[in-house]
């Protein structure tokens, strides 16, 4: 996908950030690649992709090498240079890399065998980091790396045949009927995740459906149509409208509140195409 002409001022406002965290590339002297948040490298990196950047930019191919600089050989991506080296960090590492057409990577091959082994005791992923305390709730994975890791799957020969990732997708379908927050990061679908948020940075609806649609074990799933239905409801002259933006990005105009989104509106498309 090229970049449209009316979203040159949005690459050029992206790009004018890369150095707010002290480093090139979006990150911090000691390559902390997370931090930063809307405009983090992972981050970043993401939007300009949706935006239609090619991976094959100079700007996009040095953050790959930057990315692949902090994986480990068991698998793992550090993403910060001290401390512990959490299930999410990796995951969101790969999601990004296989974005920017690296799955077939054999570092990420290796990653994806990883993550399959680590996989927790209900099907997704799970951190051993308990910051809202510990309770019945936290015994279940986390939801929103679980959602991310099957959209990283979906890019390597995994897809669709790995009976493990139908488990993950049974785990997020479940998670539609209780509702309640659970795994260690306190994971919920209430009042803000039924709000359309994009460009896709949070557990929410949009990304929910966008991501489950492309697994056949979700695609005739009653919870899967109602969340889609749900979708539908919220749209406007057959476009997404956005609900929700986290407040940094508001001046983007791909992702304006109250307003329809055309490359949202193109994700859509891309749901209804992989369920004809």
């Amino acid at each position: 996908m090229a970049v449209k002409r009316q979203y040159a001022s949005d690459i050029k406002s992206i790009l004018s950030h890369e150095h707010d965290n002290g480093a090139d590339l979006w990150t911090t002297p000691d390559k902390r690649l997370i931090k930063g948040a809307p405009f983090s490298t992972l981050e970043s990196v993401m939007y300009l992709l949706e935006l239609g950047m090619q991976p094959t930019e100079p700007i996009l191919k040095k953050a790959a090498d930057l990315i692949f600089g902090t994986w480990q050989k068991d698998g793992r991506f550090k993403l910060y240079p001290q401390g512990s080296v959490y299930p999410c960090h990796t995951i969101n590492a790969a999601n990004v890399l296989c974005c920017m057409g690296y799955a077939s990577d054999a570092r990420l091959q290796k990653t994806f065998e990883h993550l399959l082994n680590i996989r927790y005791t209900d099907g997704g992923w799970r951190c051993n980091k308990f910051s809202f305390g510990r309770g019945p709730e936290t015994e279940c994975s986390n939801p929103f790396p679980t959602l991310t890791a099957l959209n990283a799957f979906r890019f390597c020969d995994y897809f669709n045949k790995e009976s493990d990732l139908d488990k993950a997708v049974d785990f997020l379908l479940g998670h539609w009927e209780f509702r309640k927050p659970i795994g260690p990061c306190h994971y919920g679908i209430g009042t803000l995740f039924m709000q359309v948020e994009y460009p896709f940075r949070s557990y929410n609806l949009f990304v929910y459906v966008y991501v489950l649609s492309f697994y056949n074990r979700a695609k005739r799933d009653k919870r899967f149509l109602e969340a889609l239905a749900a979708l539908k409801s919220k749209m406007a002259d057959r476009q997404i409208v956005v609900e929700r933006v986290v407040p940094k990005l508001a001046g983007l105009s791909f992702c304006k509140k109250g307003q329809t989104s055309e490359s949202a509106t193109m994700r859509y498309h891309e749901i209804l195409k992989n369920l004809r």
